[in-house]
């Protein structure tokens, strides 16, 4: 059973959700501020996701989220937010969320959002036939779940890893956003299709020497991204 952390003020719409989670075969947890989010983040080690409202008293979101993702890459988070301007929802990503739903939203698209990312989340507990990859200084183990550049750790979210797992098992081939899309988010994903330049720009941060000038991931004019490996 997934264990699931909402961070939402509105006692009505918070209730609302946690109807629909347990319902779907989720356990979950609540918080009606950024403060008491952390305390439950803190004492509660193995929650899968957390789906986090940007006004809330206190800390907001995306201050909880960026606290999050100083100690921890691996946990899902969604951002659930009354915002709607492109900038906000940009800003939400490039914080550390794997994604975003605006309100009002239907019990049936928050599910499918969820269960896609915690697909993604989870993705180490599936079998795979090969287990690490090897691209030039950089390195990646399946089993272990970690990616690596001359032996540095770099922290990755789930979204991050699997973007970077489809690239290596694709070197060299040029990938459209439409196929990251359908591959990484899933073909039900309804979000904003800018998702993906979002986290590209956010992976080169952490893996280009010059993310303004990347020498691995790579963009495709008029088509979408590569990772630029050895040449065949």
């Amino acid at each position: 059973m997934s264990k699931v952390l909402i961070l939402e003020d509105e006692e009505s719409i918070r209730s609302f959700i946690v109807i629909n989670l347990k319902r779907n075969g989720f356990e979950v947890l609540e918080a009606g501020d950024g403060h008491e989010a952390l305390r439950i983040l803190q004492t509660v080690p193995d929650i899968d996701l957390a789906l986090l409202d940007v006004m809330v008293p206190g800390i907001d979101g995306f201050e909880v989220c960026r606290r999050i993702r100083e100690t921890n890459e691996r946990l899902g988070i969604i951002f659930l937010t009354a915002k709607v301007q492109e900038q906000d929802k940009v800003y939400a990503l490039s914080v550390g969320a794997d994604d975003h739903v605006s309100k009002p939203f239907s019990p049936t698209e928050l599910i499918a959002r969820i269960q896609s990312l915690l697909r993604r989340v989870n993705v180490h507990r599936e079998t795979a036939a090969k287990v690490t990859f090897q691209s030039g200084p950089f390195s990646l183990d399946l089993i272990s779940k970690q990616f690596k550049k001359q032996n540095e750790l770099i922290e990755l979210t789930p979204t991050e890893f699997s973007l970077i797992q489809f690239f290596l098992e694709k070197e060299n081939t040029p990938l459209s956003r439409d196929l990251l899309l359908d591959h990484v988010w899933g073909k039900e994903y309804m979000g904003d299709p800018k998702i993906v330049d979002v986290n590209i720009r956010r992976l080169r941060q952490k893996i280009e020497n010059n993310p303004s000038e990347p020498e691995y991931l790579q963009t495709v004019w008029g088509h979408g991204y590569k990772w630029k490996g050895r040449e065949q």
